[in-house]
């Protein structure tokens, strides 16, 4: 059997979570697929802001352009999917995000999910997530922590105890009957927050990696009809050679 190769992209440029992330990856491949987990060039080191998804995506988009012939499928691996529609645009290579992926899998396990997060300022960005990927209608809570995202991976204890204690609200008062875990520096932690709160607890890393797998093993591509034609070929300043659009 042909082996799968998918690249798994952190979008922040913080070393430890991308070991992080690519040890969830690695845990959740099938056999026969290979993971290759990488950070962008240049990008802030944790997203927490609008400003810092913007400035992420350039580089996040460059990694795929750079890999795009070798590898089967990408995975953005950041919560609010930055660049993704970009990145069906440059690629006919399946691009999954991460959010979209986990909530996927929570729609199927449950009637009423939620999403546990980091920053409380995050709030209307994932919001503005689950209505782009179509679930304003199934998500009934979405619970910030204040967590910062680098804590996520440096500081592990506070992390799982601040997501119990805002799972226990999602679930008490919000009726959730899953979780998704909203920051991919928060992988890893769902078995344990499982045994804490008895529902499922989806980890989004896990979760976009296998439908990666499926993606490829169901031989599908990005649409090019209309939406996710490559872009115009125009010249963009300031950007290198293989980012023009007349060379993708």
């Amino acid at each position: 059997m042909q082996p799968i190769r998918i690249q798994v992209i952190n979008g922040n440029t913080f070393a430890p979570m991308t070991q992080g992330i690519d040890e969830s990856a690695q845990a959740a491949r099938s056999p026969h697929t290979e993971v290759m987990t990488t950070q962008p060039q240049a990008g802030p080191e944790s997203i927490e802001s609008y400003y810092d998804e913007f400035l992420a995506i350039p580089s996040i988009l460059e990694t795929i352009i750079l890999a795009k012939d070798q590898v089967d499928a990408f995975v953005i691996a950041c919560w609010g999917d930055p660049g993704v529609e970009a990145a069906r645009e440059i690629t006919t290579k399946p691009v999954i995000g991460i959010a979209e992926a986990s909530m996927y899998v929570a729609n199927m396990v449950a009637a009423r999910w939620g999403i546990v997060t980091t920053q409380h300022r995050t709030l209307d960005m994932i919001h503005q997530t689950v209505h782009r990927a179509g679930f304003s209608h199934r998500c009934v809570s979405i619970r910030t922590t204040g967590i910062p995202v680098i804590e996520t991976e440096t500081a592990r204890h506070s992390t799982i105890e601040a997501l119990e204690i805002a799972g226990r609200l999602a679930i008490e008062q919000d009726k959730a009957e899953a979780l998704c875990l909203g920051c991919a520096g928060m992988s890893r932690l769902d078995l344990e927050l499982e045994e804490r709160l008895g529902i499922p607890i989806i980890d989004a890393v896990a979760a976009g990696v296998k439908l990666a797998e499926a993606m490829v093993g169901l031989k599908k591509q990005n649409s090019k009809v209309l939406t996710y034609q490559l872009p115009a070929a125009k010249p963009i300043r300031g950007y290198p050679n293989h980012m023009q659009p007349n060379r993708l």
